[in-house]
């Protein structure tokens, strides 16, 4: 069975990362985790249970995710307070990032079971250190909103001066870009896509320069999309390194 950090006793949740694309991103911690909790819960059964097979690993799958949260959680406590070692995934990076798992994770600190965060890949991060954009200050946006307090949010977020990173789908990438250019002017943004992935890619520019790029070609896959902040400099790559 998973050994905590301490000896309390009783159940205790892992939020477990796992890849966001290369099989090969994954810690030994959490593959043990993964083989020795009693009970693994997973976004989508199916994705993780070829990573289990992957790694030769037979485990117990539980669907969470956000269409049963309100039946499972007390279902977990339960199972928590039987003194089960559960461990919590997503389909891909860090549990509780743009995903259901913090509901579960508020309820399970409401019920006294101790969580325990495995680190590891998560999608965000990695964007933004390659990307070459400033990473002293930076906020994470998740998913804009579709329709109402989009344009809001979006005014609010053009006055920020540390890095903004947003999570958008490749259908609507064109979409947003025209509106980071009727907010935020032609400002400095980077596309990160299919990150750790075979057609892994990076699309940097002004967000004009990008728009017209996307016109004459779609884009597929994941996409974490990064705009400069206030404070940004615009400089040439030589100048960005001295």
């Amino acid at each position: 069975m998973a050994q905590p950090n301490d000896s309390a006793p009783g159940g205790r949740l892992y939020i477990v990362s796992t890849p966001i694309g290369n099989l090969e991103d994954i810690t030994l911690r959490a593959l043990r985790i993964l083989k020795e909790a009693d009970l693994v819960c997973a976004e989508d059964t199916r994705v993780t249970g070829r990573l289990l097979a992957h790694y030769q690993i037979k485990n117990t799958l539980l669907s969470y995710h956000s269409y049963n949260e309100a039946a499972r959680i007390p279902q977990i406590l339960n199972y928590l307070k039987e003194g089960r070692q559960i461990a919590l995934v997503s389909d891909a990076g860090t549990p509780g990032i743009s995903d259901p798992a913090h509901k579960l994770v508020k309820a399970a600190i409401a019920a006294g079971a101790p969580v325990e965060p495995l680190p590891g890949p998560t999608a965000s991060i990695a964007a933004l250190v390659a990307s070459g954009l400033p990473t002293d200050r930076f906020v994470f946006e998740g998913f804009l909103p579709r329709k109402k307090g989009r344009q809001t949010r979006l005014k609010f977020l053009s006055e920020e001066p540390g890095t903004i990173i947003l999570y958008e789908s490749a259908p609507r990438i064109q979409k947003t870009i025209e509106d980071i250019v009727k907010n935020f002017g032609n400002r400095y943004i980077v596309i990160s896509r299919e990150l750790t992935k075979k057609f892994e890619e990076f699309i940097r520019g002004d967000a004009g320069e990008v728009l017209q790029t996307l016109k004459t070609r779609s884009l597929k896959g994941e996409i974490v999309l990064l705009i400069a902040g206030t404070e940004y400099r615009h400089l040439t790559p030589l100048q960005r390194e001295s």
